[in-house]
């Protein structure tokens, strides 16, 4: 097997004569992604674990981690250029998807596809932890601007408010303008 030299810029290898141009690897252990404290009302926090900032893809995406606590919820929104993947990995909640409601549960799948709204809701006594991918990426900016960053052995902070300006950072990511009346979690 011949050696490939490492392309810095790309993160990709150089293939040689013949072979095909192979693509980047990036592994993330447990502590290793970026995390952010999130704001008011979802609390918790995002850990990013794959973005186009972080390894060179063909294909951008985001993924990673959210953790809402009991009580937290993530607020009513919609993508209007992406489309994003929910798996459930831990708690029990409920997504409310065009105003439907479903069980989020170990196991739940959720495909979200543009212009969709969504709202997660945390219905236990223990943290609603689930996976997301977001295609095209966009999703992690969001989370860096409107966050505070975290290191994984520090106690959660005090809940804190979004950044006044949050409607300009949604509308310059990849976030769809909110309703004039936003769905808020039943009680």
């Amino acid at each position: 097997m011949s050696e490939h030299r490492r392309d810095a810029r790309e993160g990709l290898a150089e293939p040689e004569a013949g072979e095909m141009r192979a693509g980047a690897v990036r592994v993330c252990q447990p502590g290793e992604a970026a995390s952010y404290w999130q704001p008011m009302p979802a609390n918790g926090h995002v850990e990013v674990m794959f973005a186009p900032d972080l390894v060179a893809m063909e294909q951008p995406l985001g993924f990673g981690t959210q953790t809402v606590p009991p009580g937290g919820h993530v607020r009513d929104y919609a993508h209007d250029r992406s489309e994003e993947i929910i798996f459930v990995l831990h708690g029990r909640g409920r997504a409310v998807i065009d105003g439907v409601e479903h069980p989020m549960r170990p196991g739940s799948a959720f495909f979200l596809g543009r212009h969709r709204r969504h709202l997660f809701v945390n219905e236990g006594d223990e943290n609603l932890v689930f996976t997301w991918l977001i295609v095209p990426n966009g999703l992690e900016d969001v989370f860096r601007r409107v966050g505070r960053p975290r290191r994984p052995d520090q106690p959660a902070p005090e809940p804190f408010a979004r950044p006044a300006d949050v409607l300009r950072i949604e509308r310059e990511t990849e976030f769809a303008s909110p309703p004039a009346t936003p769905r808020q979690p039943r009680s």
